[in-house]
């Protein structure tokens, strides 16, 4: 089915920051298949752990016990604000997962009626129905009949609206701690920490997707993890299996109070390849020194995007975002400027607010961050030299 507007191109190899076409040209990759190629292309260690796993056991159900899954599902708990979760395939698996959780909380707690979600304008939460609902951009529900109930949409960073829109419905608030297709918007720490007293006041569950902003990607293993503000629960995918489909919804035990056998499941969610991966991607994740070192090139990468702005501001308008999950807001269209980076060897992805994102893999060094500086240095001569 034709759902994708795709690049005339295929790419035929892979490796670290570098993709190569079947013409033989290799181009500079940092959209890293969407931030999901965490360690970029066919990093060895993870090769090595696809292989080994490929060779003893691939797939069993959730009918038995996996050992992959809870070696994984122990040290995310280790390392992060959960304490139980239920692996899933993708994002919008997650995310469903964890509305369908919110709403089962509220009714173990003699609150039925309460399934709203306070859910914020911009966002992107995936594209199926209460996924794309809570995203509430009318352009990808259009021809899908109504979008689902419950889902209200509020300003980013406004307090004031989302207190406002409370009610005796309301079960919780859903919030990107960055919003990546958005535009690469932070939301404050002043609003996160909003946000979580509103829940605590009114007993509602405060929901983070960390779809983009986990696994490192911001320079800080979560998203929530610069603001110090802690969720109840969280939904995360992308990076997690470095580019093996795997995805997760997290929870605080109080907040999990309702998932009993047979309220949720997955035939495929957390089979022992996927969950092999996984755990690859976090021993190189967790390695002393590693986040650390991409938070630093980050500020390194910033540094050079903020330079780019100040040199050509009547081609790049303002640098976002923090570590290897960064912006730059174009003056020409986006989607000139994702066509002009491609002629010129650099792959990037569009978003909202006329900005290209800037996606390296968390391996990249500064000689491959300098690389795709300079080609976004040429772009914005080309553009420059095209409106004399």
């Amino acid at each position: 089915m034709p759902t994708y507007g795709r690049k005339d191109v295929v790419f035929e190899r892979g490796e670290g920051n570098y993709l190569y076409a079947t013409d033989g040209r290799r181009y500079v990759d940092f959209t890293s298949g969407i931030a999901v190629n965490a360690l970029g292309h066919c990093h060895p260690y993870l090769v090595k752990a696809l292989t080994e796993q490929g060779q003893k056991l691939w797939h069993t159900s959730n009918l038995f016990r996996i050992g992959n899954g809870e070696k994984l599902a122990k040290r995310l708990v280790e390392n992060s604000f959960a304490d139980t979760m239920f692996f899933c395939n993708s994002g919008a698996e997650a995310i469903e997962g964890g509305i369908k959780l919110i709403r089962k909380y509220q009714f173990m707690n003699g609150q039925p009626k309460r399934y709203k979600l306070i859910c914020f304008q911009a966002a992107f939460h995936g594209r199926l129905l209460n996924a794309l609902s809570a995203t509430g951009n009318e352009k990808y529900l259009e021809g899908f009949g109504p979008p689902a109930p419950g889902y209200l949409h509020a300003p980013l960073n406004n307090t004031n609206v989302v207190r406002d829109m409370v009610d005796d419905e309301t079960a919780g608030i859903l919030v990107e701690p960055i919003q990546g297709e958005g535009g690469i918007r932070a939301t404050t720490t002043q609003f996160l920490k909003d946000l979580r007293a509103i829940c605590d006041e009114f007993g509602l569950l405060l929901f983070y997707d960390e779809i983009h902003t986990g696994f490192g990607r911001t320079g800080k293993m979560w998203g929530y993890d610069w603001s110090g503000v802690k969720p109840d629960v969280a939904a995360i995918a992308k990076g997690m299996g470095g580019g093996f489909p795997i995805g997760a919804f997290m929870a605080t035990e109080k907040a999990a109070v309702g998932m009993v056998p047979g309220t949720h499941g997955s035939t495929y969610g957390g089979n022992p390849l996927a969950t092999g991966v996984a755990n690859a991607v976090l021993d190189v994740l967790l390695a002393p020194g590693f986040i650390e070192g991409v938070r630093e090139r980050g500020e390194y990468l910033k540094g050079q995007l903020e330079g780019l702005c100040k040199k050509h501001p009547k081609v790049f308008v303002e640098q976002r975002g923090t570590g290897f999950l960064q912006g730059i807001r174009c003056v020409p269209p986006a989607g000139e400027m994702v066509d002009k980076l491609q002629s010129l060897g650099m792959l990037v992805p569009p978003a909202g607010e006329n900005v290209v994102r800037i996606f390296p893999a968390l391996i990249a060094d500064k000689a491959i961050l300098d690389e795709g500086v300079a080609i976004l240095e040429k772009a914005a001569l080309s553009f420059e030299a095209a409106s004399k």
